[in-house]
């Protein structure tokens, strides 16, 4: 089985590009879904957030937009919060990969937003990169709700500049040309990993 790490900055299409490997029958675990379930209620994350950050911990569940405005103030916590949740999503990735393994998938998609910022890149076997120009992805993520160009600036610190991304990949998808020459990019790494030719 050939595990894919799926990874991209903020704004290249990389949750679209995780779709359309779903659509085309790849499994895909999607890390940042992950997360949102363990910040719910019961979620396996709540507590241990609660207990480092209280102030943003409300009815039993991490609301997402106190957390975000606290590391706003205190980006220092990012390192306190990805220890509590980097663990528990690790944890879940190894039982979507244990379950892809029985039913005999040949092919799986990890998406992880920060693969190299995290070392994942360690933990799979090729990698996709999506990608787009940088006016393209800064169009895009100033379009969001609650998005400013100092948000979108601490965000693109925390990450690996896209040209080093891009080349460390082995595959790359180029999301600002359309969906339809997206999917093909799609299609054509699948078949190229399908068919042992994944050079």
């Amino acid at each position: 089985m050939i595990v894919l790490g799926l990874t991209g900055s903020i704004g290249m299409g990389k949750t679209e590009t995780a779709r359309m490997f779903a659509e085309l029958g790849v499994p895909v675990s999607d890390s940042d879904a992950i997360v949102h379930q363990l910040y719910e209620a019961g979620g396996a994350a709540v507590a241990p957030v609660a207990e480092a950050f209280p102030n943003v911990v409300s009815a039993g569940r991490v609301d997402r937009r106190k957390l975000g405005l606290h590391l706003g103030a205190h980006p220092a916590d990012f390192a306190r919060l990805e220890k509590i949740v980097h663990p528990l999503v690790r944890a879940e990735q190894a039982r979507f990969l244990a379950e892809a393994r029985k039913r005999n998938a040949p092919v799986v998609v990890l998406d992880i937003p920060l693969l190299f910022e995290t070392g994942r890149d360690r933990d799979v076997d090729r990698i996709v990169v999506v990608s787009a120009p940088a006016d393209v992805q800064r169009r895009r993520v100033l379009a969001r709700p609650g998005m400013s160009e100092a948000k979108f600036a601490a965000i693109l610190a925390r990450q690996l500049p896209d040209a080093e991304k891009r080349a460390r990949a082995d595959f790359i998808v180029d999301s600002h040309k359309g969906f339809d020459h997206a999917r093909r990019q799609v299609a054509a790494i699948i078949a190229a990993l399908t068919t042992g030719d994944s050079a």
